[in-house]
Parts: C-alpha cells; structure tokens; sequence
C-alpha cells in the first residue's frame, strides 16, 4: 500500500479567499455569517443570515471555461487553481505571482492524475431560473445550452476535469455534508492502492435560499440571532438554536508519498486513516452508535488508538439533535481528554465544502501547533458536556487529528490526517510568528 500526502490546498470561504487569509480570521476569532437582506422579501422564510463568499475572482477562469460553470464550479476551479500552486504542479513561469494564475496557464493532461469533487446539488440559482422560465412561457424556449452542465451532480468535478485537461480517474460522491470528506478519503484510497499518483479532492455549494428554506421547514435553521449574526450558530451550546447555511469551496491535493518527495514537494500532512459507512436508521435524526462506529473504524484503518488523537475537529453544525448525538459519539471513543472543537461557527455550513474545509482548518493547526476554539461557545449544553471542549486557543503540538462529517440519510465519513515534518523547509511555527489575541 502506498502512503499518501497532501501538498496543496485552495480555499474560497465566508473567511476568506487564501488559506493564510482564512488562518488569521480563525486565530482573530473573526465570523463569515452576514445578514442577507433580500431574503427577507421570501415568503414563510423565517432565515435571513447566511456565509457568502466575496471578492473572488471568476475572470481567473477563461470565458470558454466558465461558460458551463454555476458559482460553485467557479469557487471549485478557483481553489483548485491554488491548491495545484502551493503543490508547485503548476505550470506558470517561475517566480510569478501564483495567485494571478489562471486556467489559460494550466493543463495536466497526466493518465495518473484524477478528480474526486462533489456538490449537495447543481447551481440553485440556474436551477431556478430554469423552472421559472419553463413556468413563464410553458416550453424550452429559454433554456440555455449551458444550464445542464451548471445543474448536474457532478457539475463540480467535470468542470474541474474539463478546465485542466485531466485524463485520470473523474468520481463525485453527493452527500450532502458528507460530501468532501468522502472525496478525499476516496481520493486516498485510490492512491494508496496505486490507481493514480495525484487526486485533486474537495467540494463546493453556492447559495441559495431554497437551502435555508429546507433548514428552516425542518426546524433546524437558526432563527433568533437575526440581528446578531456573528452570534450564531453556536456548536455544543446551551442557547444553540440551529445552523446557519453558508457557500464554499474548497480543494486539496494528494500525492502518492514518493512521488511528492522525488520531485521535491512540502508535504503538509498524511492521510493516514478513513472510513465512511451509514447509520441505517432515519434519514434526518442522527444517531451516535452510527458516528462512533464511523469514528473507530477510521481509527482501525490508521492502525491508531484514541489515546493517539491529539485533536479532534467536530462536524457540529449548531443543531440540538446533531450536536448531543456527536458528543455523545466522541465519548464513546473512550477518551474523554482529547480536545475537541467545532468551527462552523466562523463559517456556517458549507455543505459539500464543509469536509474539505474542516480538513484544511485542521491541517494549518497542525502546522501551527495551535488549536483553534468553538466560536460562540459560552455556556456548554449539558448534553453535549461528557467531551473535553475548547473555548480559547490552545498551544499544543499535533501530531494526529480527527475530523469527521455527518449527513442526511445518516451518511458518516472520517479522515485522520498526521503532521509530516518536513526536513527541507523550516517549520512555519518559527516563522513569522505573532502574538496571540
């Protein structure tokens, strides 16, 4: 079996566009959830505060490219553009500005290089205008050729694949929340089984309001912080009252480990474990046995115990239900003085970007020996209270973490990333370091 790497990683956020960017807002404590004055215009929708993503650049993807794109596809190639960067399997001239590097300067034709993307759905906003121009003229007349490929399942992954020229293996897991988490743990399997050398894994959503609407039906939409948007969603607390929908995307690069040490790549973590597998039991009430079972198989496939988890990332999205039963998860992991955190509240969730986003968020804690706390975590809920919570930064070396997803349908997914320490490059932990807040 081979070892695999990550190398890269590319990030559109509600927190930022670049993952040094997205780092800072994490250690300033700083949230993406903004009020959304025109869905107060939405009949029966009782949500108004959302994560959008802001000062992105589409124009980095040339015109022909684009034209098959919804948002998502767009945040999707965006980070993947700099994900590929930072691994250095870009193709621009050395010494430029890698973030001014766009899809006319890229191509990876390689049989060994593969995609594995996903989104929950297609672009919601073409989906709309789909439907309202069939129900306004009552035939086709409208629709654009382009509008299949912007609402498809794997719209994510094929305009990826197309825009880079990839010839290698193309999947799109759609899992709802679950989404990236299994992309990259399929990507690594499918390395570690020697298919491909590299994966380019992750997952996007954009945002539409029919998402918070679906929330919201379900009761499960946070609804009283309106006002005060920074002040939710609030993972694991007492005053928690739902989650607060967000758009993302987000990218990481994996390589087979030698093929990243011969051409002289910075590793920036392994992939050491995953597991994903399914509650079996209700399409929307969570279940902890399922979490805990998807926990330790994870753990198996590491070859780890629990006691050599040094931080475990929380897919708490700020829900009564979902964040007792995954409490109550990690407890049954047997270890009750890991520390735990959950950062959806900077972000929101992000859907189908939450896995990969959470993974990056975890990965720039190990590089920096810091572990970054729930925000909005006041008053810990006493059915969330048999785990070790973290509610301000922490130094501490991290050698292993945890992070896992959970979905609708009871679809559950881990990765366990361990920190690789790069002999050729100095620890940024010694470079330009800064006072914490």
């Amino acid at each position: 079996m081979k070892r695999v790497a990550v190398t890269g990683m590319g990030i559109i956020s509600p927190i930022g566009n670049q993952v040094e960017g997205v780092w800072n807002s994490l250690v300033k404590n700083q949230s993406g959830i903004r009020h959304i004055p025109a869905w107060e215009k939405i009949k029966d929708l009782k949500v108004s505060i959302a994560g959008c993503c802001q000062c992105y650049d589409p124009k980095r993807i040339n015109r022909k490219d684009r034209r098959t794109m919804g948002p998502m596809a767009v945040m999707a190639t965006l980070s993947t553009l700099d994900a590929l960067a930072q691994a250095g399997l870009d193709l621009h001239q050395p010494g430029s500005d890698s973030s001014q590097l766009n899809s006319s300067k890229l191509k990876i034709p390689s049989k060994q290089t593969g995609v594995a993307m996903g989104s929950t759905t297609g672009s919601g906003q073409t989906i709309e205008t789909m439907f309202n121009d069939f129900q306004e003229t009552g035939g086709i007349g409208r629709l654009e050729g382009t509008a299949f490929m912007k609402i498809m399942n794997h719209s994510v992954a094929a305009n990826v694949a197309a825009t880079l020229g990839i010839r290698g293996r193309v999947i799109s897991p759609c899992c709802a929340c679950a989404t990236s988490t299994q992309t990259i743990g399929e990507g690594y399997e499918i390395i570690k089984n020697g298919h491909q050398k590299i994966m380019i894994c992750g997952g996007a959503d954009d945002l539409h309001p029919s998402t918070a609407g679906v929330f919201d039906v379900l009761n499960a939409a946070s609804r009283k912080y309106g006002q005060t948007p920074s002040a939710t969603p609030r993972p694991f607390d007492a005053n928690r009252d739902g989650l607060v929908v967000s758009e993302g995307a987000g990218t990481l690069i994996l390589e087979e480990f030698n093929h990243a040490r011969t051409r002289g790549a910075k590793i920036l973590g392994e992939i050491i474990g995953y597991n994903t597998c399914c509650d079996g039991a209700h399409m929307t009430t969570p279940q902890a046995q399922g979490m805990a079972q998807c926990m330790e198989g994870a753990l198996e496939s590491a070859g780890c115990k629990v006691q050599d988890i040094d931080y475990i990332n929380a897919h708490a999205t700020g829900t009564r239900l979902g964040d007792a039963a995954e409490a109550h998860a990690i407890a049954m992991l047997g270890n009750h003085k890991i520390p735990v955190s959950a950062t959806k509240g900077y972000t929101g969730h992000t859907l189908a970007a939450s896995g990969v986003m959470e993974a990056i968020f975890c990965l720039e804690m190990m590089a920096h020996s810091l572990i970054i706390p729930t925000r909005n975590l006041e008053t810990i809920d006493p059915d969330c209270a048999e785990i070790c919570h973290v509610q301000k930064i922490i130094e501490k070396p991290l050698n292993t973490v945890m992070t896992s997803n959970f979905a609708f349908g009871g679809i559950n997914a881990t990765l366990i990333f361990k920190k690789y320490h790069n002999k050729k490059y100095q620890d940024r932990n010694d470079h330009n370091k800064k006072e914490l807040p």
